[in-house]
């Protein structure tokens, strides 16, 4: 059973959790196991992203909305003096679900471009109000005087303590999706893709498992802009922007939508490329563009299942 998992394509998390879990091991300074970390974070929020996008078949471009929304949930509670985990994760996971629930009411009335262009629009919404916070930083963001306590204990304050726990909640993102994905639930989602029509006709109402998704996926990307403000020590409204939710799906579409571990390689492909090709030039996207449209041209359906690794979903 275990043979026949891993021909279908099973290998590819196993070798990318293996190669995460080494990296502390092997990583000769601190600058590879923070690199890494940061890799794995937007890994989580693109994995987030394809719940919606590779298997419910939206595509949002707010979906960046939701790491601001996690990290200034961590931000502005340490503005106050709390630093407690056990309730600004929490409240931060709330905040998002809540405001998923509300757009996503909304967003999910339309369809095709209109979809794309509304959750832009709820997107921007949320990042001028995130500039618009001058008591929190504003433009200027705000810095963070200290990690998340768990417990009262301060063990993220420990680099390495902080990787291992970014990569458990990848780790347990990518457990959860994958259930969610092959029950009932995912089945259904996956089937409003290809026939909203046909899924009606059976009795069965595809707004609510898009909406159910959507608030999933906003609550799960929420954490990682929990995990990314922990990392950074910083939050600030870049991390909302428009620009950053295209990279988020030019990660998954990199990695192959509707695979779960083909997210987290796109991931993994697209940060890393960044950080290579920008220490060649500033204007590295010109190198990345056409790198890029050869895996859509060549690569059909994205690195994973080029790589014959698409079955983990």
């Amino acid at each position: 059973m275990t043979v026949g998992v891993l021909a279908r394509g099973g290998w590819l998390p196993l070798v990318l959790f293996l190669g995460f879990a080494l990296v502390p091991w092997l990583a000769g300074d601190g600058f590879m196991v923070s690199l890494v970390g940061r890799v794995m974070i937007f890994a989580l929020v693109a994995l987030s992203l394809d719940l919606i996008l590779g298997v419910g078949g939206l595509a949002s471009l707010g979906h960046a909305a939701f790491i601001g929304i996690g990290a200034y949930a961590v931000g502005i509670g340490t503005a106050h003096d709390v630093y407690e985990g056990l309730v600004t994760i929490p409240l931060g996971l709330l905040a998002a679900g809540l405001f998923a629930l509300v757009t996503g009411a909304i967003s999910l009335r339309t369809r095709g471009v209109y979809f794309i262009m509304i959750t832009l629009a709820f997107g921007q919404m949320a990042f001028f109000t995130a500039t618009s916070l001058s008591v929190y930083g504003g433009d200027d963001g705000l810095t963070l005087w200290g990690r998340t306590e768990l417990a009262g204990q301060r063990w993220l304050e420990d680099d390495i303590t902080l990787y291992y726990t970014i990569l458990g909640c990848l780790l347990g993102s990518f457990l959860l999706l994958r259930a969610v994905v092959r029950s009932r639930f995912g089945r259904v989602l996956q089937a409003t893709r290809q026939n909203p029509a046909r899924v009606a006709a059976l009795g069965l109402e595809p707004f609510r498992y898009r909406l159910t998704a959507y608030v999933i996926a906003g609550m799960l990307a929420s954490l990682g802009g929990m995990l990314l403000a922990n990392h950074t020590e910083f939050v600030s409204p870049a991390y909302m922007t428009w620009q950053r939710s295209g990279e988020l799906i030019v990660m998954v579409v990199l990695g192959g939508m509707g695979t779960l571990s083909g997210a987290i390689l796109g991931a993994v492909s697209f940060m890393l490329l960044e950080e290579y090709l920008a220490e060649i030039t500033q204007h590295w996207r010109l190198i990345f563009g056409p790198l890029l449209i050869l895996v859509v041209l060549y690569a059909r359906g994205g690195l994973a299942r080029f790589l014959g690794a698409g079955g983990d979903a």
